[in-house]
């Protein structure tokens, strides 16, 4: 049955207007608030479960299919990794409290393990998730150098990148999180829990590459991998120096004893 679009007048055959895509009209009802629920919380109705799936099965293989055209049931893969790396940090923070576990094993010493630089740590552990997410376009410039000859550009390496990431974050929340908060009154422990889950992208980059690109072979990918490694290690050592120059810096003019003695006394004192 035919109808008219609301919104330009344009005759509608099917459920949506071929003008400007609006959908057919439908009285507002239970299913339609049904459907509405669903689309404002995880867009679940769109893809956001069947994405998990596919990723979890294979992640490679879901990227590519995403990046070659088929889209249409896939929850968009970056905003898919701000939901998990959100989700992933709650339960660290709020559920495990990771802060509180590395702020307790960090003992301070006189150097540069000050409390400021306890607090930074204990971010970082807490919020890595966050914190990777803030370096996918970096990693995609990466990748996109290691991968160049195969043919896939700077932008579609960033959805790559996003697909990496949400495959990592997913394998925290079902593995690593379970333990962590099991074994969170042994910081030690959850120290050691942590560096073995950033260790494991030595096995998810070379399984999830081979996935996506299965015409070449492991030989290949790996070669490729090791450029991607030693630049990121690089842009990892660079971060460091700056972080501890930036630690330097602030003990030595910003903390508070160093302050306290710009602070004009009071005569008689």
């Amino acid at each position: 049955m035919e109808a008219t679009c609301l919104n330009c007048n344009t005759e509608i055959v099917q459920n949506f207007c071929s003008n400007c895509g609006q959908k057919k009209y439908k009285r507002i009802d239970r299913k339609y608030i049904w459907d509405e629920v669903q689309y404002s919380t995880v867009h679940m109705n769109k893809g956001f479960l069947y994405s998990i799936k596919n990723i979890l099965i294979n992640p490679g293989k879901t990227a590519r299919t995403f990046i070659d055209g088929n889209r249409v049931n896939h929850y968009k893969p970056i905003a898919l990794t701000f939901v998990l790396a959100g989700i992933s940090s709650f339960i660290s923070y709020k559920l495990i409290g990771l802060n509180e576990v590395m702020e307790k094993t960090m003992s301070p010493n006189e150097t540069i393990n000050t409390e400021w630089f306890h607090e930074y740590m204990s971010f970082v552990q807490t919020y890595n998730a966050f914190l990777i997410l803030l370096m996918i376009p970096f990693f995609a410039v990466f990748t996109r150098w290691a991968f160049k000859a195969w043919g896939h550009n700077y932008y579609e390496h960033v959805v790559v990148n996003s697909y990496i990431l949400s495959y990592y974050i997913i394998l925290n929340l079902i593995l690593v999180y379970p333990f962590t908060y099991i074994f969170k009154e042994n910081g030690n422990l959850v120290m050691i829990i942590s560096q073995a889950a950033m260790l494991s992208f030595l096995i998810i980059l070379p399984y999830f590459f081979k996935n996506f690109y299965p015409e070449h072979s492991m030989k290949n990918i790996l070669l490729r991998l090791l450029i991607f490694i030693g630049l990121s290690i690089g842009l990892g050592i660079v971060l460091f120096i700056a972080t501890i120059i930036g630690a330097i810096v602030y003990i030595k003019f910003f903390s508070p004893e160093t302050l306290q003695l710009f602070v004009p006394k009071k005569p008689g004192i």
